[in-house]
């Protein structure tokens, strides 16, 4: 019997195509998002989870031929398998096997998802706490994704070293009545010094106190624990899970509460994750919107022309651009609808072409062919020239701007220090003129 629980979360049939799943996740998105209904937020992350699977080609073909097992088990050797086994296993209980529905008509769904999100899906935190204890500093680790992943939606694993309790001595660093306070800073982690700055003058300054390095207690070394030497801590390494929701952004800071460094008598901090977008090579994000660059010639300009763009998603979009609808240089155009998801409304941006136009060569038409663009293009502007002694025919050059005003700003410069008194060679003091190239 196939499994269909996925395709049925999103209401697609088994043979849908990708954008039949990517219009019913919106769709169903925009209805069970937490902001606009909290209550549907377990809805949520199942939507969002059958999307992210469906929509991947390696982990469709796994769930296609072993279902939700095969994602746990990694699909016979399917690829990123390891990555989707670990998360499976949070909401399959550990990954024990057991009959019937791995998910249990969905009671443990949420469960699971509670512990594959983490805190990135915001409204976790359980009950309240009584005494609350102080907490740690929370540790930001940055994540590189590329703009195909922000786009698609991914999932990401990270490890990251912490410290943790130490379990054989349970963060006390030693035998039960080992520690003592220390004598140096009378258990307080900290020292007081005097020290004489100038006559009759003492300042008084704060320290870290040397015997104890700030904890206010010492234990004897043949009293300290052998596994962390007294330091109540041990290192630990430690995978992370990040699921990267289609349309996040550069920079976006993704949760993980009280993954941080442990500390005795202290609550954990939380690791965040922030997403750093590399470069992409055709388009560049701006809002919800995707913008290009691309070149046409002349021709192209004044009688259409079509263009293929590959997606994000790897889909080939055609552009079709009619004839008699002049495109001029640093034009923009929009096309609708293909630009990124919002993560907030779930509706889609634009895709912005900016358009640059190439002019033929210097002098590559001939006499004939400009002879033969005359009589289809709009007429010239009739100049009426005049005569007489006061009129004088010039000719232009190339002229580029930041070059030229930096070169006219020094040598304003340069001849007001210089003097101006003396003529140039035209004979005419003060005057620049172009230098023929």
């Amino acid at each position: 019997m196939p499994d269909n629980k996925l395709y049925d979360i999103l209401g697609v049939t088994r043979g849908a195509s990708d954008q039949e799943i990517k219009k019913a996740y919106h769709k169903l998105a925009k209805t069970h998002h937490p902001d606009k209904n909290p209550e549907s937020a377990e809805k949520f992350k199942e939507i969002s989870f059958a999307y992210q699977v469906l929509t991947d080609e390696t982990k469709r073909q796994v769930y296609d031929m072993y279902g939700l097992e095969g994602l746990k088990e990694g699909g016979g050797g399917g690829g990123g398998g390891g990555s989707m086994a670990d998360i499976l296993g949070q909401f399959f209980g550990g990954g024990g096997g057991g009959g019937g529905d791995p998910f249990g008509g969905f009671g443990g769904f949420g469960g699971g998802f509670g512990g594959l999100f983490g805190g990135q899906m915001g409204g976790g935190g359980g009950g309240g706490r009584g005494n609350r204890r102080r907490k740690g500093d929370d540790v930001a680790h940055p994540l590189k994704v590329t703009l195909e992943q922000l786009y698609k939606g991914d999932t990401r694993s990270l490890e990251i070293s912490r410290k943790v309790i130490c379990e054989t001595c349970k963060g006390n660093g030693g035998r039960e009545g080992a520690k003592q306070s220390c004598a140096s800073c009378r258990g307080q982690g900290i020292q007081f010094i005097t020290r004489q700055i100038g006559p009759g003058m003492i300042q008084r300054m704060q320290q870290v106190c040397k015997e104890c390095s700030g904890e206010g207690e010492i234990i004897n070394e043949r009293d300290r624990c052998k596994t962390c030497n007294g330091k109540k801590t041990i290192d630990q390494k430690k995978k992370l899970e990040i699921v990267i929701s289609p349309g996040s952004k550069h920079e976006q800071q993704l949760r993980f509460p009280g993954e941080s460094d442990q500390a005795p008598n202290m609550e954990a901090g939380d690791v965040i994750i922030v997403l750093q977008q590399e470069p992409h090579a055709t388009f560049e994000r701006s809002g919800d919107s995707l913008v290009m660059k691309h070149k046409i010639n002349l021709i192209e300009s004044l009688c259409g022309f079509q263009l293929v763009i590959t997606h994000l998603d790897g889909r080939k979009i055609i552009l079709k651009h009619p004839p008699n609808d002049p495109i001029a240089p640093e034009t923009y155009r929009c096309v609708k609808g293909q630009g990124m998801i919002n993560m907030r409304t779930h509706d889609t941006g634009d895709l912005i072409i900016q358009f640059d136009v190439e002019f033929p060569a210097e002098k590559s038409l001939t006499d004939v062919q400009l002879k033969q663009l005359e009589t289809v293009l709009p007429k010239r502007t009739h100049v009426e020239i005049p005569t007489g002694e006061h009129v004088e025919e010039v000719s232009m050059i190339d002229f580029h701007t930041t070059k030229s005003a930096h070169d006219s700003r020094h040598g304003q410069r340069r001849e007001a220090y210089e003097g101006g008194d003396s003529d140039d060679e035209s004979g005419q003091p003060g005057v620049h003129t172009c230098r023929s190239q």
